[in-house]
């Protein structure tokens, strides 16, 4: 990071600020050119906005040089970060396909689900049983019981399992039942919750919160990091805009712009990105073609009957199609496909 001091500043304005960022303890190098000083600093960046340097007399501004993340940028880390559940590896060559409901609404809807999925070649089985809802009259999920549900399909399937966890006071009992914790987009900036799953050290699906910006999005897996939990995915599920032909827009710019800055693995949920089951293989096809590690998507046997998010919910059939049409791309992009045919 550097300091760069106005033009005619004095001479006792820059050595205040030498001072001060020598007490705060940064290693420091003074430039003078003829019509600015340039201070290089060097230490923990993240704390310089606190020092108060920027309103320092004589000051212009503080540049950083370095992102304000540490552990996920791909500064600090040579090569991809693969992460194992239950062995299915996420971030590899290998794409995988998150499915299943989008909530657990009984044991035999789930359980049958799970299979169609499986057999289809879905490597990780997906499904809500806390339900983050806009209306505080819709299903609401069926918490443990609903936790029950997926270990279940769990042994009988073998994949493992995705789930969200909603507050604080539930991380313990998701954790128990779950291979991998997911945080929803309403909960992407909830730093208490973030800092309480680190402590699980299971893996967590970060997804983008809707009006996020990139940065936001990479400094709240850096909560998850700094916490002591590397196995991190992102994952981009759209974004609030103007646009209202969809339920979001899908920021398929945000795959590459992560695989540059980050070490960490990419999926994409095109089923919430669109909020429209037409669109979810297309937008599969097109975040794979991006780079996408993976996608997350709706299944459900019966969308006309679904108790939250039927429009975007592909049938057996549907998804069958998606499956083929993806393993095409990934064929055409060199990377192998988690097919598994059951």
């Amino acid at each position: 990071m550097i300091v760069v001091m106005r033009h005619g500043a004095e001479e006792d304005e820059i050595n205040a600020v030498v001072f001060r960022l020598k007490q705060e303890g940064y290693k420091i190098e003074v430039s003078k050119g003829e019509e600015r000083t340039i201070i290089g600093v060097v230490g923990l960046n993240t704390r310089l906005a606190e020092t108060g340097i920027e309103v320092m007399p004589g000051v212009d501004k503080v540049v950083p040089i370095l992102p304000p993340y540490k552990i996920a940028s791909t500064n600090d880390k040579k090569g991809k970060t693969i992460i194992n559940v239950n062995g299915v590896e996420i971030g590899g060559n290998r794409i995988q396909v998150f499915a299943g409901p989008c909530a657990v609404e009984n044991r035999e809807q789930l359980l049958e689900t799970a299979r169609v999925v499986q057999k289809a070649g879905a490597s990780i089985l997906r499904g809500g049983a806390f339900k983050p809802r806009t209306s505080p009259y819709s299903f609401q999920g069926l918490e443990e019981e609903g936790l029950k549900i997926l270990a279940e399909a769990r042994r009988i399937t073998g994949m493992p399992v995705v789930t969200e966890v909603m507050d604080t006071k539930s991380v313990d009992v998701v954790a128990e039942y779950a291979d991998i914790i997911q945080i929803g987009a309403r909960n992407m900036q909830n730093y208490a919750l973030l800092k309480e799953v680190a402590l699980t050290e299971k893996p967590v699906l970060l997804k983008r919160g809707p009006s996020a910006t990139i940065e936001e999005w990479v400094l709240a897996a850096e909560y998850l990091m700094a916490g002591g939990n590397e196995q991190i995915i992102l994952c981009e599920r759209g974004i609030r805009t103007f646009e209202n032909a969809t339920r979001n827009t899908l920021d398929l710019s945000a795959v590459p712009i992560l695989k540059a800055i980050t070490h960490l693995p990419v999926i994409v949920d095109p089923s919430h990105g669109t909020g429209k089951w037409r669109l979810v293989t297309p937008m599969s096809k097109a975040a794979i073609a991006a780079g996408a590690d993976g996608v997350m998507v709706e299944v459900h046997l019966n969308p006309a009957e679904a108790l939250s998010d039927g429009m975007q919910s592909l049938t057996e059939n549907n998804f069958i199609v998606l499956m083929k049409e993806v393993e095409k791309i990934c064929q055409a992009m060199g990377r192998h496909f988690s097919s598994n045919p059951g």
